[in-house]
């Protein structure tokens, strides 16, 4: 699956909060039907990602979140990912020492990020700078591994460029980007 992000061509916000931190807006799904999306902008809990926030998008569970979990059938992807992107943007502009992240819930949506990143880099490099994440655990000489006070190996955030040559099968554990 491909997609293709046009930020001229997005789905208007029913609701946006003057904190740019939450939006909604509807799509058609192919079925002819309309879902409402609630886009979701969060401070990230890791404070070894200061300045983080993690942008989440999904149907409105009722609750004040969205669920992400659920296969949607949109009549137009490449405009739902622009509209939640483009979100991304806005939010920057007025914040523009944050970065965005976005975690995939699960490897296929993990995926779908990763080529989203390579299949429009040219594109989105006039506006971001693509970060990829990997978490790793310190290992001393001795063989033992960096712990917490309950004896957990400790795993810290390693950024980088996004690498534009790694493999779509070996993903990044989290994907940010910020103002160029």
């Amino acid at each position: 699956m491909q997609v293709t992000i046009n930020f001229d061509q997005i789905y208007p916000p029913l609701k946006l909060v003057d904190t740019l931190t939450e939006m909604t807006f509807e799509s058609p799904k192919v079925d002819g039907s309309l879902q409402e999306m609630l886009i979701k902008i969060t401070l990230h809990p890791d404070p070894l990602l200061p300045g983080v926030f993690n942008l989440g998008f999904g149907p409105p569970d009722g609750k004040g979140n969205f669920k992400d979990d659920i296969r949607l059938k949109y009549e137009d992807l490449d405009k739902v990912f622009s509209t939640v992107l483009f979100h991304g943007l806005v939010f920057l502009q007025q914040n523009p020492e944050s970065t965005i992240g976005i975690d995939g819930s699960d490897d296929l949506r993990a995926r779908l990020y990763h080529r989203m990143y390579k299949s429009n880099r040219v594109y989105l490099a006039d506006y971001f700078a693509a970060i990829g994440v990997d978490w790793y655990v310190r290992i001393f000489r001795n063989g033992d591994y960096e712990k917490d006070e309950l004896g957990n190996a400790i795993a810290k955030p390693r950024p980088e460029s996004f690498d534009y040559k790694r493999n779509n099968k070996d993903l990044y554990r989290y994907y940010m980007f910020r103002l160029k």
